[in-house]
């Protein structure tokens, strides 16, 4: 059962992602049999399934990657079958050369696959000649070119719908934390809260690198692509939003690492720190407000003002026994202020 959960992906790939990579292969095998005359065109399918990948940059690095690994695959195979023919030790022989000349080149992983695939299949179908060696390369950009044009043909697919839904989530849930920050300065915590509200503040972490990994993707999926423009100010926006949240989950982060640590319920009696409170609920009231999409601003009429922070806080007199706790929740506080207002550069 464990063997069929790890085999088995929780998500699919799109059917248009299936129909693209089979129109590709098909493409291939029938141009590369009709320019080569060759009747078995199996280095043009081979490079035309690899090079269709989910964004036209992966495509392009595919199949450079699935170009050089077949030159030298090749190169590799034809020298070998040449001096030694095509037994089975000399196969054998050439999948460690080739191998080890990927691994001392520090080839990619794709790359370094590829080489002794190669050189593999050019012995097994019996390529001892230049001619033939030569084809092989030709067939193989033959169909990493065609894989590329299906790709961008076919509607070039774009992931800036995942990277919203990311930055989306990570704003609430930092929203939400800025909120238990809030509520542990104001109301009694016990221990088991306070660890809570510790791995809450951790997991924005999580979430902050899963949507730095949606956003580069996103990125990726515009490059070269005829929609860029269509979804390039989206992702700009995302974008924008996501470098506010970068700063905001490290100040969070450090202010439920220093409640945790340092809290005592005499804080709730400290006008300083009731204050530090209401400027934490703001910040996430005006958290979500940014969040917000244009047109969902425009829809949906906010019940305060956006962007309510107050000025920054001061203290004439520090608390003789938690000045430092109150001391960096007020300079978190005002980061945090400074970045949802944008009074500062991020960082």
């Amino acid at each position: 059962m464990k063997l069929v959960t790890t085999l088995i992906i929780a998500r699919r790939s799109p059917l248009l992602q299936v129909v693209k990579t089979s129109v590709a292969a098909v493409i291939a095998w029938v141009v590369a049999s009709l320019a080569l005359q060759q009747p078995l065109p199996i280095f043009a399918a081979i490079a035309a399934l690899l090079v269709v990948q989910p964004s036209v940059t992966q495509s392009i690095e595919k199949g450079i990657e699935r170009s050089i690994g077949v030159v030298a695959g090749v190169v590799i195979a034809l020298g070998a079958g040449q001096l030694f023919g095509d037994q089975s030790w000399v196969i054998l022989s050439v999948i460690i050369i080739s191998v080890l000349v990927a691994w001392a080149l520090r080839l990619s992983a794709g790359s370094a696959n590829q080489i002794p695939i190669s050189a593999m299949l050019v012995l097994a179908l019996g390529g001892q000649n230049a001619g033939y060696a030569v084809e092989r390369i030709v067939e193989t950009i033959i169909g990493a070119l065609i894989g590329l044009i299906v790709n961008l043909a076919i509607v070039a697919p774009v992931f800036v719908s995942p990277a919203r839904v990311a930055v989306a989530s990570l704003t609430k849930k930092t929203a939400t934390v800025l909120e238990s920050l809030a509520r542990a300065l104001t109301t009694p915590q016990s221990d088991a809260e306070l660890r809570k509200l510790l791995d809450d503040a951790r997991l924005l972490r999580d979430l902050r690198d899963a949507a730095s990994t949606a956003l580069r993707q996103g990125a990726n999926s515009l490059t070269l692509n005829p929609r860029r423009s269509k979804h390039h100010r989206m992702l700009r926006r995302e974008t924008e939003l996501f470098d506010i949240l970068t700063v905001l989950v490290t100040r969070t982060l450090g202010m439920a690492r220093a409640i945790h640590d340092r809290y005592d319920t005499n804080l709730m009696d400290d006008p300083v720190v009731i204050s530090i409170a209401r400027e934490l609920e703001r910040a996430a009231h005006d958290l979500r407000l940014r969040g917000r999409a244009p047109d969902e601003r425009e829809s949906e009429r906010p019940t305060r003002e956006l962007l309510t922070l107050t000025a920054p806080l001061t203290v004439l007199t520090p608390h003789p026994q938690h000045w430092i706790l109150i001391g960096s929740l007020l300079e978190d506080a005002r980061r945090v202020h400074e970045v949802i207002v944008g009074d500062s550069d991020n960082g």
